[in-house]
């Protein structure tokens, strides 16, 4: 089969296209890809989630890497995706490999790499890995492995803690003592993923819901949007907490529920730490937001004389950006949110904790927050809508939309468009509507912002009928 990167790494479903010999092609690839980059001296670091053979998938990955003579730090238990990415910064390691398929339903796992900097896999290192498998396979070059027992006696490959130094680095980014003391009743959502356990360990009186394991997560998608977060959201109307944090299968995306009970959104989530980290953390920098992003930040930058890129999806953009720029804060519309003086990571653990220090120092919740700014540049309102495809019928949408001609969608002018990733339109008072299918799942997404919910519901159901014909 033919192996593709998508936003962040390789996925597949379980014991259909991830499989240990589709895996084993991927890790020969990328111990190739190190010997040839220069990179193999310095290292790999592997890491794992909760899902289902999760932990074998990393140890097959240390055996190959050990085989290929590769000194290997294998985490001695489930870890969420930014320790391991710090583990790979903290030990100037040649890269790092990551099996969790993130948010993605119970079924699938998948492959992250992380390079050197501690992030994801810029593009053009995801196609020269996609163009190694492609080789060794036409080639049909032996994937090179040493027994795991062998290895770690021989010293290739050494268990190690991921998550301590990582909580240590939190502890250093936020102020703890600050958040402890406001008292703030919270309750935290890992739901039933990597980050379990870590938000009460760092913030005594935090609660937790979702906390064991179970590979199945509940029966959905460990994904914290807004319909994955009932009972969470329950629990803060009831009045006994005053905000809801939660975490995606491998705690780099957040999601949050807001002092009213409502769902706090990443676009809403993004605004308020953008105006924390700027106003109160004194952090300098631009911004940098994908094409599905809100455009409350493109008018918090404006107010701030903050310079502000626009990516694709993918957070891999975003990092590339954080490479390449002085950036304050990048973020993207599914939970993924990296800050300066960290790493250039998604990171829901920390993105949580920074919530929590914007509570702790304004006094005040996420909605009074939100509202505060919203009252300076407007007021917005969004939603999506994810719909099964499949690769024939959406061969022929990509056609269509390409083919252009839409000039008007629900009766609204189209004033312009973005098909830099998907299909944008945006209208005359700025509302917009973005038609995307997914790069890691047979989804078609349907997203919309406007100042009036009402159009958006309009829009998005002239999406649904756009994508239908």
């Amino acid at each position: 089969m033919q192996i593709q990167f998508g936003t962040d790494g390789w996925r597949g479903v379980i014991a259909d296209t991830f499989t240990f010999e589709n895996l084993s092609l991927v890790a020969q690839a990328t111990m190739d890809y190190l010997h040839n980059e220069g990179l193999a001296g310095q290292g790999l670091v592997i890491g794992y989630d909760r899902r289902f053979l999760s932990r074998e998938f990393a140890e097959r990955v240390a055996t190959i890497a050990a085989g290929n003579g590769i000194k290997t730090w294998l985490s001695d238990g489930y870890a969420p995706t930014p320790a391991v990415s710090w583990a790979v910064h903290e030990k100037k390691a040649g890269a790092g490999v990551m099996i969790t398929a993130s948010h993605n339903p119970p079924r699938y796992n998948g492959f992250k790499v992380k390079e050197s900097f501690g992030g994801s896999a810029r593009p053009s290192t995801t196609k020269v890995l996609e163009k190694m498998v492609a080789e060794n396979q036409a080639a049909s070059r032996p994937v090179q492995a040493l027994a795991l027992a062998e290895a770690v006696a021989a010293g290739q490959v050494e268990l190690f803690d991921a998550t301590a130094p990582y909580l240590a680095q939190l502890g250093r980014y936020v102020d703890l003592e600050r958040i402890r003391s406001a008292g703030i009743k919270a309750v935290a959502d890992p739901m039933f993923g990597a980050g379990s356990g870590l938000l009460p360990l760092l913030v005594p009186g935090v609660e937790e819901i979702h906390g064991s394991e179970n590979p199945s997560f509940g029966g959905h998608p460990p994904e914290p949007i807004a319909e994955h977060l009932v009972e969470l959201a329950t629990l803060v109307q009831a009045g006994k907490f005053q905000v809801g944090l939660a975490l995606d299968g491998d705690a780099d995306r957040i999601g949050a529920v807001d002092e009213t009970g409502e769902f706090f959104s990443s676009h809403c989530i993004f605004t308020v730490l953008l105006r924390h980290l700027y106003e109160r953390k004194g952090v300098r920098g631009a911004v940098v937001k994908t094409v599905s992003t809100t455009q409350m930040i493109d008018l918090l930058a404006e107010k701030f004389g903050l310079e502000l890129f626009e990516t694709q999806i993918g957070f891999k953009h975003i990092c590339e950006m954080m490479l390449e720029n002085d950036i304050l804060m990048g973020g993207e519309e599914s939970g993924g949110l990296g800050v300066k003086g960290h790493i250039p990571e998604r990171d829901g653990i920390l993105m949580a904790l920074l919530l929590l220090e914007a509570m702790a120092m304004s006094g005040k919740g996420l909605r009074a927050l939100l509202e505060e700014t919203m009252d300076e540049i407007g007021h917005f309102h969004y939603s999506r809508i994810d719909l099964p495809i499949d690769a024939q019928a959406k061969q022929q949408l990509l056609e269509r939309m390409k083919a252009g001609g839409i000039t008007s969608i629900a009766g609204f002018t189209v004033a312009r468009h973005n098909f830099s990733d998907g299909f944008k339109f945006i209208f005359e008072d700025g509302a917009w509507l973005l038609i995307r299918p997914s790069g890691t799942e047979p989804v078609l997404r349907l997203y919309s912002e406007a100042g009036d919910p009402a159009k958006v519901a309009l829009l998005l159901e002239a999406a649904r009928s756009i994508a239908s014909v």
